[in-house]
C-alpha cells in the first residue's frame, strides 16, 4: 500500500525532528568533554539519517513530480530500483 503524499511529508518531518534531536545531543556531548568517538559515532548516525531522508524526497520527487500519469506501469518498477541504487550508493 502506497502512502499518501501527506502521510510522506509527515515521516520526514519527523525524520528531520529526530535528527534535530541528535544534533542538540552532539552539541551536549561536546560540551561535556565527551569522549570524540562517541562523538563520531553520533556524527556517522545523522549522516545517515539525512541521507535517508535525501533518499525519501528523492523517491517523492521521482514518484509524483517526474511521473507522467499516462506512462507505462513499468515504470514504477524502474523508479524503485532506481531509488534503491542510489539509496545503496548513500549508505
Amino acid at each position: 500500500m502506497q502512502k499518501s503524499k501527506e502521510q510522506q511529508k509527515k515521516d520526514i518531518q519527523t525524520r528531520l525532528r529526530r535528527i534535530e534531536g541528535q544534533v542538540k545531543g552532539i552539541e551536549k556531548m561536546i560540551e561535556n568533554d565527551s569522549c570524540c568517538r562517541e562523538v563520531l559515532i553520533q556524527v556517522a548516525a545523522i549522516r545517515s539519517a539525512i541521507n535517508k531522508v535525501g533518499g525519501l524526497i528523492l523517491q517523492n520527487y521521482t514518484k509524483n513530480c517526474v511521473k507522467d500519469e499516462d506512462c507505462d506501469p513499468q515504470y514504477d518498477k524502474v523508479i524503485d530500483e532506481l531509488i534503491a541504487t542510489f539509496n545503496m550508493f548513500l549508505k
